[in-house]
């Protein structure tokens, strides 16, 4: 999608800037763990993004978070449906447990890491097991730390399905 420079209105651009892209970080986990590739996940925010700044001018919610969430499952979805024949396998889930903490800690022990390591593999796992919407709606409320009426938003469904 290519946007004409001639509409492009700095003020939009600004303003969407300030209000979605806190949430790239966000989006790309919840992408990731719906679509269980990351490339595919990267294009699935980037769709998602695009497909949000388009339709900016018409958002009227109070929360943008799970506006975002709404468009990237609706794109996750169309991307699931379009490859739902190729099953992936659990194993080429990404390892999280390599990730160094900004502040400065003690070092681990090489047996703390390993069993840091197995606990983050073995979660990976058991969420990836998970049946597509009981996946989508832990990662959303437990990892995304969003509320039962917000994760409703998101899968557009009544707030006690959740």
């Amino acid at each position: 999608m290519v946007v004409n420079a001639s509409q492009d209105d700095p003020e939009k651009a600004r303003r969407f800037r300030e209000a979605a892209l806190p949430y790239l970080d966000d989006a790309y986990t919840l992408a990731r763990y719906l679509l269980r590739d990351a490339a595919d996940a990267e294009d699935a925010v980037q769709e998602c993004y695009l497909r949000a700044y388009k339709h900016f001018d018409s958002y009227r919610g109070p929360a943008m978070k799970p506006w975002l969430f709404a468009i990237l499952r609706n794109v996750c979805r169309a991307e699931y449906a379009r490859r739902k024949t190729a099953p992936t396998a659990v194993e080429e889930l990404p390892e999280g447990g390599d990730q160094t903490p900004m502040w400065n800690e003690a070092p681990e022990t090489p047996e703390k890491q390993m069993l840091r390591r197995f606990d983050g593999d073995t979660v990976r796992k058991l969420v990836a097991a998970l049946a597509e919407p009981f996946r989508e709606t832990f990662v959303l409320r437990e990892i995304q730390n969003l509320s039962y009426r917000e994760i409703a938003d998101v899968a557009a469904v009544p707030v006690g399905t959740v």
